[in-house]
């Protein structure tokens, strides 16, 4: 029945990394796959009080990662519905295309560490449009877009999906991983954007305005009031949770529902039709829910290996055989370029208990830099990648001969310098 479980899991993992040739949406494949282990774990020869009553704790843990993305995700809309993030494009006006790509990764790297790397590229990729006529040019900033906003990802407690949970799984702390990967993560992102500013030259072409754009119905008081609500909201979750103690979705929760009242005050005199365009409820409509439901169906799945004992076996097996952390980190990074960076992170989780590697240990600040970084380097390793594939249609092919030697240069130069940082401040 174990070997069961591992073949499904096996079997489900590969689905979701040939998600684009298969054309099923990873996040069925990922509910179907958690569910089928934990079924086929209930009908092995053990406790069924025992086994829901595991299932019914890793339940609460995932619970708390779901809550705190659907509440950052709806913050990041509501600031989108009402165009708030035109405050950042209205006041970008050079078409010189070195100094463009610096302000773009320079603003990819600060905002994916406010918001969140996916969040930013969509953000990002937007507003290139609005920015880049020729789709060629375009295409390369947004490569630099996807580096930068993985990096600057890695050093905030917010900033990725998998950093996120090794904050929330009491692996790393808000204020260590900020001063401890922040250098880091800015190297990764300076060695592949220095090189890309010698590789460009010119000025970008700026598209036609539509004239038949419809008007807005919001005014630029309002468009800012949502704006810097929303960032000062966002900002202030890790203080939040380093005041109270509570987990990090209870201060996403109430910054949510601070922002909704400030939405219902500043659209309270508005018809009741016009005013549910920049609604929560809105909001809401408009959050990736399939990326949710992933994260759900994947983070069950390895609860299962976890519960069963997989991932324990298999992490003395690595430590066995090569032992060396900074190989089983570096690899982690790298393999996350393949399949998907969440799964990793939780099944690391699952590995190494909080006894073998204590909060903020070299190990889970090593593990939150590569996985958050390593994913760069082929553009469906991060959900930044899978965004901007998506959103402009970019080859996969195309990617790794423009793309990705900077992507890796980027990542062994940052792990470098954290290893050196670690030597030299021990």
């Amino acid at each position: 029945m174990l070997v069961a479980i591992i073949i499904i899991f096996v079997v489900g993992y590969l689905a979701i990394t040939l998600e684009h040739f298969i054309k099923i949406n990873k996040a069925a494949t990922a509910l179907l796959t958690g569910v089928v282990c934990w079924t086929i774990y209930i009908f092995t020869p053990t406790d069924t009080h025992h086994a829901i009553t595991h299932l019914s704790e890793h339940m609460s843990e995932i619970a708390g990662i779901l809550f705190f993305l659907i509440g950052a995700m709806t913050i990041v809309e509501l600031i989108d519905a009402h165009d708030g993030f035109d405050v950042i494009t209205s006041v970008i006006s050079t078409t010189n295309k070195r100094k463009l790509l610096w302000i773009i990764a320079s603003l990819a790297f600060v905002l994916s560490a406010i918001l969140d790397n996916l969040t930013t590229t969509i953000v990002l990729v937007s507003l290139l449009r609005k920015l880049i006529d020729d789709k060629k040019d375009r295409m390369l900033f947004i490569g630099m877009v996807i580096i930068a906003a993985n990096a600057g990802g890695a050093w905030s407690p917010i900033g990725d999906v998998t950093t996120t949970m090794l904050w929330i799984g009491g692996q790393i702390s808000a204020g260590h991983i900020i001063t401890n990967l922040i250098l880091p993560s800015l190297v990764c992102l300076l060695v592949p954007l220095i090189i890309t500013t010698f590789m460009i030259r010119g000025t970008a072409q700026r598209p036609v305005a539509d004239p038949n754009a419809p008007p807005k119905d919001t005014t630029p008081r309002q468009r800012n009031i949502i704006f810097f609500s929303g960032l000062i909201i966002l900002l202030c979750v890790p203080v939040f949770k380093t005041i109270t103690h509570l987990p990090p979705y209870m201060g996403m929760l109430a910054g949510l529902a601070l922002l909704w009242i400030i939405s219902e005050i500043v659209h309270k005199d508005k018809d009741e039709e016009v005013k549910n365009s920049y609604s929560v409820m809105y909001a809401l409509s408009k959050i990736d829910t399939p990326s949710i439901l992933f994260f759900l169906g994947i983070l069950i799945a390895i609860s299962a290996l976890q519960t069963t004992g997989q991932l324990g076996d298999f992490a003395t097996y690595i430590n066995s055989n090569i032992g060396d952390t900074n190989l089983i980190v570096m690899s982690i990074g790298l393999l996350s370029a393949i399949v998907d960076n969440v799964p990793l992170v939780a099944a690391s989780i699952g590995m190494y208990d909080l006894q073998t590697y204590p909060q903020d240990h070299y190990f889970w600040t090593f593990l939150a830099y590569a996985a958050g970084t390593g994913g760069s380097a082929l553009i469906i390793g991060s959900a930044a990648g899978v965004a901007a594939m998506g959103m402009e249609k970019i080859d996969f092919f195309w990617y790794v001969k423009r793309i990705s030697w900077l992507a890796l240069l980027g990542y062994f130069a940052g792990a470098l310098v954290f290893i050196l940082q670690h030597s030299i401040m021990s």
